[in-house]
């Protein structure tokens, strides 16, 4: 589905949307009156994007180590505080936080049970199965409406429907398929494919997909360093997450350079750009194609 303004959105585009708010809607207390935004803690990354493109910075972010090596950007204030494991945070200091809304990702850390006995809850989901920006997009308007910020909701999602329409041209002569992975250890990496959040970017930019094996619920697959040889004609691009050490090891092997997109000089390493957000994530993934393959055939 593309990133439409309101007011241009098609009837069965909104009710989409409306429906998939309204189910986001009900993990905080209905017709709550909004919540202090200076004073919100995201205890998963993708929060984390939504916050930021509301305009607001969490008060306390999970793992934020992990999350420079992974996410990178937004890049985020030295004030914000650690909160310890995303899949175990540290409750007493959130309780010592004093929190006005604990936002997470549905089915990741803590039960919203523990959550609710320290502050109130916000869930997100990362896709709907299909669509990781249609989600992306009623949970940027549930969170708005949950913090009184909802025209900001609605301002970012014009913005980038703006964006992806201005990066379009771009890649108008591309033929070649492109291959997403990052390195995992000295014998796996990491894929990206259907149902994934840069899938659907791809999608909207006319870029084929290389990886069409199998995928999953978050569009993404460990596979064996031996099976990218089977990508004979694509660009290749590896996201780096702070594996420096793994990515010299492996790009020295003999299997690496043996690889067809190595031979072939069709190769590029990224930085971090996290697979699993939102729609800062989809921007800024457009932004890192762009640079290395932008006006390419």
């Amino acid at each position: 589905m593309s990133m439409l303004p309101c007011a241009a959105l098609s009837r069965r585009r909104l009710l989409t949307l409306i429906g998939c708010s309204t189910l986001l809607w009900r993990s905080g207390p209905l017709l709550a009156a909004p919540l202090d935004p200076q004073r919100v803690v995201a205890l998963e990354w993708l929060p984390v994007e939504l916050l930021v493109a509301l305009g607001v910075t969490p008060l306390g972010v999970a793992d934020i180590a992990g999350y420079r090596n992974w996410v990178g950007k937004p890049a985020l204030p030295a004030s914000v505080i650690d909160l310890g494991l995303r899949t175990e945070p540290n409750l007493e200091l959130l309780a010592q936080l004093k929190p006005s809304l604990m936002a997470y990702s549905s089915g990741y850390g803590p039960a919203p049970e523990k959550i609710a006995r320290i502050a109130p809850g916000f869930g997100v989901s990362f896709s709907d199965g299909l669509q990781p920006l249609t989600a992306a997009s009623a949970s940027l308007i549930a969170l708005g409406e949950r913090l009184g910020l909802a025209p900001r909701a609605r301002q970012h999602l014009a913005q980038f429907e703006q964006f992806i329409a201005r990066m379009k041209p771009r890649f108008a002569r591309r033929q070649r398929p492109v291959l997403l992975m990052s390195l995992m250890d000295s014998r796996h990496a990491l894929v990206i494919g259907k149902h994934s959040l840069f899938q659907q970017v791809m999608d909207q930019l006319g870029i084929r997909n290389a990886w069409q094996g199998e995928v999953n619920f978050w569009g993404s697959s460990v596979i064996g360093l031996e099976r990218l040889a089977a990508i004979s004609d694509a660009d290749v691009i590896c996201f780096d997450h702070g594996n420096q050490r793994v990515t010299s090891q492996v790009m020295g092997s003999p299997l690496w350079q043996a690889m067809p997109f190595v031979r072939q000089q069709r190769f590029w390493r990224a930085p971090p750009v996290w697979f699993y957000g939102a729609t800062l994530s989809a921007m800024y993934f457009a932004t890192v194609m762009d640079s290395l393959l932008g006006g390419r055939e």
